[in-house]
């Protein structure tokens, strides 16, 4: 096999993930099996993310056929070739076993080019399909471009243990060192605990070159305060204007949808800083999807978006039981208002009654809050909006770039998401949107990621958590 590339043959399902995977794999033969391209063909004429990445390839192959014929090898920029391979009858009756297993066509191409000789590998999203290949003796490989190991997942703060009377100082001088030792990122969370108490702590946002800026509960004009550090750090960086992109990962219970509900209405009905709330949900289902339910769009999303009305009921709960515990609440909410306004330089009428909690639908009609599904962001500019988009961890990479770029001047937006709890058949912990945009933003001043780790739903979902 000396002086033969390599020859990877690639599922429908790399390609539906990434439209870009033609160009990936650097001096190699990129080998399509014609049956890719008629699934393709099928998958074109759906109006999700996954019809719009198939209709991106089959343009992407029709580009390289102006430069050559696709069944003889077409040469990119970096030396490797993208062909298109249609067996011939007589090819077809000696792999005919393999190609009447379900889905093995494509198998059946891999199992041929290795028959020749050739040093194939079968690249696949499908697990069940890797290993029918390595059945059939075939090297198979899941598409890994994009992927972050879990050694590599990025909480987006440490923890470290110092003496108690450390905590005492404006700024303990242990934080230098750790700039070092631990190769700190910007917007990076330190977390500092006494060594004899763990609930003693302080926490500290590195902002670069030996800087930090400590960082305490927040003051909302509503009795709500977040419930732990992970929480503190969460809050923090919501509330911070400069920080455009929020991404809060952890386990079901720990606050994410809550938080940035929460971080949204106050930065809209208090402060002023964006004109109104847009939440979207991938449509990613348990079981029957969003086609399935009664109703026109509307009502198909009331029901998709039920959890976060359940958050906005509880948001609306703990406030209006918080404000009768504390006299002069209302009073001290229309002067914070007032002063946020004033300080901003913003030139608006005081109207008391717009920075009271209502009921969510009450808001949808006020055009504070909007609720959509991802489906329709795309190639649309939003600008002046905090955007939600929660369940995040159901969106390949691609879509999450689709979906960034979306966000307009003077916009705030946050992914939110379980990475260890995914719901799409191709997604895995590595390899979903949340956990790479996360890692891909580490660093930039914009951006800040928040993994929460403590459960605060109930003690029941703490257990559940932990055992199930």
């Amino acid at each position: 096999m000396a002086g033969k590339k390599r020859v990877y043959v690639l599922d429908t399902n790399v390609l539906l993930h990434d439209p870009t995977a033609l160009y990936a794999f650097g001096n190699v033969s990129v080998v399509l099996p014609i049956m890719v391209l008629e699934e393709l063909d099928q998958f074109k004429r759906e109006n999700s993310d996954r019809g719009r990445n198939a209709r991106d390839v089959v343009r992407r192959l029709d580009q390289l056929r102006e430069r050559g014929p696709l069944n003889e090898g077409v040469t990119l920029e970096h030396g490797g070739t993208v062909k298109i391979i249609m067996l011939s009858d007589q090819e077809l009756k000696e792999v005919h076993a393999i190609a009447e297993v379900h889905d093995g066509r494509v198998l059946a191409v891999a199992y041929h080019l290795k028959q020749q000789g050739e040093d194939v590998r079968f690249i696949s999203k499908d697990i069940n399909a890797r290993v029918k290949a390595d059945v059939l003796g075939i090297a198979a490989e899941d598409y890994l471009r994009g992927r972050v190991r879990p050694e590599e997942f990025y909480k987006g703060w440490i923890k470290y243990a110092v003496p108690a009377h450390d905590l005492k100082n404006d700024k303990p001088a242990v934080l230098k060192d750790l700039v070092t030792e631990y190769e700190l990122q910007v917007n990076q969370f330190v977390w500092l605990y006494a060594q004899s108490n763990e609930h003693n702590y302080r926490i500290f946002r590195f902002l670069g070159d030996d800087r930090f800026v400590p960082v305490s509960n927040p003051s909302l004009v509503w009795p709500l305060q977040p419930r732990n550090p992970g929480q503190v750090m969460a809050m923090h960086a919501l509330l911070d204007e400069d920080i455009k992109l929020v991404c809060l990962l952890g386990p079901a219970g720990t606050g994410k949808t809550f938080l940035a509900l929460l971080a949204g209405l106050h930065q809209i009905l208090i402060h002023d800083v964006y004109k109104k709330m847009l939440v979207a949900r991938p449509v990613v289902p348990l079981g029957p999807d969003i086609g399935y339910l009664p109703g026109d769009i509307h009502e198909k999303l009331h029901s998709w978006m039920q959890p976060i009305y359940d958050n906005m009921e509880l948001i609306s709960h703990e406030a209006v039981r918080g404000e009768r515990q504390h006299v002069g609440t209302y009073d001290h909410l229309q002067q914070v208002s007032y002063e946020s306004g004033r300080r901003k330089g913003r030139k608006y009428e005081h109207r008391s009654h717009e920075y009271a909690l209502r009921p969510l639908d009450r808001m949808i009609r006020e055009d504070k809050i909007s609720l959509e599904a991802v489906t329709y962001m795309r190639g649309r500019s939003i600008p002046y909006q905090y955007i939600l988009i929660d369940e995040v961890q159901n969106l390949s990479p691609h879509e999450v770039k689709t979906i960034v770029t979306r966000v307009g001047e003077g916009s705030k937006i946050v992914l939110s998401g379980d990475p260890y709890q995914i719901d799409s058949p191709y997604l895995d912990f590595s390899s979903n949107g949340l956990v790479v945009a996360s890692n891909a933003f580490r660093g930039q001043a914009l951006a800040s990621s928040i993994f929460l780790d403590t459960s605060e739903r109930s003690e029941l979902s703490r257990l559940a958590g932990e055992l199930l």
